[in-house]
């Protein structure tokens, strides 16, 4: 059965489409694969792991950026949603009152423990 990929939920072009990744980053482009051999000079190569260095740290700080947007407001709707499964599940909470009775009862049912020496004698 074939499906549109920017329907279903697990593909890159969904996750790209409804802003779960990044999708335009500048640091994506050095990645590219270059099948042709290359003469290297030692300068450059060195300049080349200095600022692969630098695009790391500039692409976890934009992937970090990127996540804080996305939870801004995650909080407060996850507050929202708690207050609301409160107020319909009411009935499943039990009072104060008798959580402190139950305590109670539980104290008075506890039986003092022997300490091991009365035991060996």
């Amino acid at each position: 059965m074939k499906r549109n990929p920017r329907k279903v939920a697990w593909t890159k072009a969904y996750r790209k489409g409804h802003g779960k990744e990044l999708v335009e980053d500048t640091t994506f482009e050095m990645e590219r694969r270059r099948n042709r051999p290359e003469k290297y000079n030692r300068s450059t190569v060195q300049k080349s792991v200095k600022a692969m260095k630098k695009i790391l740290d500039i692409r976890s700080a934009r992937q970090d950026r990127h996540y804080d947007n996305r939870m801004k407001g995650k909080k407060s709707r996850d507050q929202l949603e708690a207050r609301r499964v409160l107020k319909n599940e009411i009935h499943l909470v039990r009072p104060l009152v008798a959580q402190q009775r139950e305590a109670e009862e539980m104290e008075r049912l506890k039986v003092p423990v022997a300490d091991n020496q009365d035991m060996e004698s």
